[in-house]
């Protein structure tokens, strides 16, 4: 009788490297009030990128950490968009951009500036690989609303000859 062979369990070691970074931006407990009380859930907020030009972010819910981690990625790996980096590791041209009440100014610097940002705009500006570029988050402290301006200011960009980029 021929023994049947089941599929190997696979384990962390086997599992293929992501191609990109990660980092959290936001981990909050969050609670909502139901008619026996309040049912506590975590909100997570992530912004993964390849520091190639390529960046996405995500924010979700779940019942603990890694539930809510978990989530937050997949839906991050779902909006990645490109952004278009100059030669000197810049971008090509300022952008001023709202979400909400979140303004955020994004503006392109020589060679040698490095990144002169602060909050979650540094995150999500280093994760897409822009190397020398001033930025300022202007009203809101709210760090899902200025990763999502941040995420629409990159998202404005062209290149020099006018393409979206994609």
């Amino acid at each position: 009788m021929e023994k049947k062979s089941r599929p190997r369990k696979q384990n962390h070691k086997d599992r293929p490297e992501p191609e990109y970074d990660q980092k959290m931006v936001d981990l909050a407990r969050v609670t909502r009030v139901m008619a026996g009380g309040k049912r506590m859930s975590f909100r997570a907020s992530i912004v993964i990128g390849d520091r190639k030009g390529r960046v996405g972010y995500g924010v979700a819910k779940g019942v603990d950490v890694q539930v809510a981690m978990t989530k937050a990625l997949r839906q991050a790996e779902k909006s990645w968009i490109k952004v278009p980096i100059t030669e000197e590791g810049s971008i090509p041209h300022i952008v001023n951009t709202k979400f909400k009440s979140a303004h955020v100014m994004v503006k392109p610097a020589p060679a040698g500036t490095g990144v002169k940002a602060g909050g979650a705009l540094r995150v999500v500006l280093e994760l897409a690989g822009v190397q020398n570029v001033v930025a300022k988050q202007l009203g809101a402290s709210n760090k899902i609303n200025n990763i999502k301006a941040a995420y629409k200011a990159l998202s404005m960009l062209r290149n020099v000859s006018g393409k979206k980029n994609k």
